[in-house]
Order: C-alpha cells, then structure tokens, then sequence
C-alpha cells in the first residue's frame, strides 16, 4: 500500500516549503497539516515543541504517510532528533521523518568566502543552537552568528509584509546583525515565514552578501533522498493530489494560504489533543 508525503509545519510558514517540493517533485501526493491552534511554537520549551510535533507526525502516520518532512524550523530544531532517534524505532520503524534545517547547513558553508554566515530566525530556533552546531559538523571553521527576529511572523501573518512598518523591522534586524557581524557574507531565512519578506530584506541588504531561503534546498535535498533510498520512493503514491489540514478554523487558514502558497486551496479541520492515542 503507498501512501502520501505528509509536510507538517506549525502554522503557514511551511507552505512555502511545500509549494517548492511539489514544483520539484509534482508527481507525488501530499498532506499539509499546519498545527494553526497551538502555534507559534518559536518561544514553547522543547518537551512542549516535542509533544506537539510527535502528535502532528502520528496524525500524519495514522493519514497514510509512510514519510513526513518538518517544514518548520522551530520543530526541526527542537523535535526531529528525539523523534527519529528515540521515538520512531518504538512507534513507527518502518517510517521516516525528515527536517529542514540539515539540507540547509549542509550548503551554507559552500557559499561563504569570508567564512562568517548569519542566521535570522525565530527564539526558538536561535535557543537550540542547532544551525551553529549543524554547521560545525560540515564546516568547522565557519563563524556562525544568530539573530531572533521575532516581529517578522505577526507582521506576514497580518498581510503587512509590504507596508512600511515591514520597511522598519526588517531594517532593524539586519543593522543589528550587520553591526554585531560586519563580516557576514552569507544570510539563512531560517524561518520558513521569512522568503514572504525577501523583496524587502533585499532592498535594505548591502551588496555582496547571498541571502539563502529554504524551499529550494529542501525540495531538491527530497528529491535526492527518494532517489537514494528507492524503498522509501515505492511506497509514495503519485496521482499529484494534495490535501490540506489545520488544527484551527479552515475559513481563517484558508483566507492565509495565498500569502504563502501562492494559491487559495480548501482545508479541512484536525483536531488534536497533546496525549490522545493515535
């Protein structure tokens, strides 16, 4: 029996995520659950984040889903090793779960020449200090420096990624950046919100500096593990379907999927309750 490829986010920001994999890999079936109810989960402590992801990804286990990406930082940071290493061997082996934040590491040392990166996420993400210490097991050597940026999400959340008041805080955080780290020549969106800001954080970003966002390294790092790992791809379904989901109110996420998907798509409703048996 095949099934599709579930991605999970917190809330939205996955959706940008998703919207590269399928143009990489349109063949495939997939299921969106974005857990909108208890988000965000940037300043949640990791047995919280942990609790809530494994409930998500065994939703998504008990939908079919043979695989499930993290297309959220925040749960990659703080939920995806615990997951794979210590609750997947006893409730599902013969599933796999993948994160974002390894394809995206795995590169960023390729890119730097001054050997400093930047990396703009959310509290959480920052906290676990999982970028400098991914980054380290590839590229030692490369200077990493971190900065919360924790007015981006409310701001694209409410539509006002264009507005002037968008002008102020993305200025804002990367003059602080910049200022702490003048030898930055490498900028991470660790946050899968962020790409919705990139036309405004281009304007206000000096030149000579590559600005990294996460769809594309993600879709392609999918694809090449389906490629290595045929006994994952034969049991994917491929009818190019995709099917959406929301612990919150569908009319509210539905109104939002434009923003970050590119498209208004119907979603159903998923409720969830941290301990149920799934």
């Amino acid at each position: 029996m095949t099934g599709p490829i579930g991605i999970f986010d917190s809330g939205y920001g996955g959706l940008t995520v998703l919207k590269e994999i399928i143009a990489e890999l349109p063949q495939y079936d997939y299921i969106y659950l974005g857990d909108n109810a208890r988000a965000p989960y940037g300043n949640r402590g990791f047995e919280t984040i942990h609790a809530y992801t494994l409930e998500c990804v065994q939703h998504l286990f008990k939908m079919g889903c043979p695989l499930v990406v993290l297309a959220c930082n925040t749960a990659s940071a703080k939920a995806l090793r615990t997951i794979q290493q210590k609750d997947l061997p006893h409730i599902a082996p013969d599933r796999r779960v993948l994160g974002v934040i390894r394809p995206t590491t795995e590169m960023v040392g390729t890119l730097t020449q001054t050997g400093e990166v930047g990396i703009l996420a959310t509290q959480g993400t920052v906290t676990s200090e999982s970028y400098p210490i991914e980054i380290r097991k590839f590229f030692p050597e490369v200077k990493v420096h971190q900065l919360a940026c924790p007015m981006w999400v409310p701001l694209i959340e409410n539509n006002e990624a264009d507005s002037d008041g968008a002008d102020y805080f993305v200025k804002k955080y990367l003059d602080q950046i910049l200022t702490d780290a003048p030898n930055i020549d490498t900028l991470v969106l660790a946050c899968t919100h962020y790409p919705i800001l990139t036309k405004k954080i281009k304007q206000h970003l000096p030149g000579g500096i590559t600005l990294l966002s996460q769809g594309k390294i993600v879709a392609h790092s999918l694809k090449d593990y389906l490629h290595r790992h045929s006994e994952m791809e034969t049991r994917l379904s491929k009818n190019g379907e995709q099917k959406f989901y929301t612990t919150d109110d569908p009319q509210i996420f539905e109104k939002l999927t434009n923003i970050f998907f590119g498209a208004t798509v119907k979603t159903e409703k998923l409720d969830v309750a941290v301990g149920a048996n799934c």
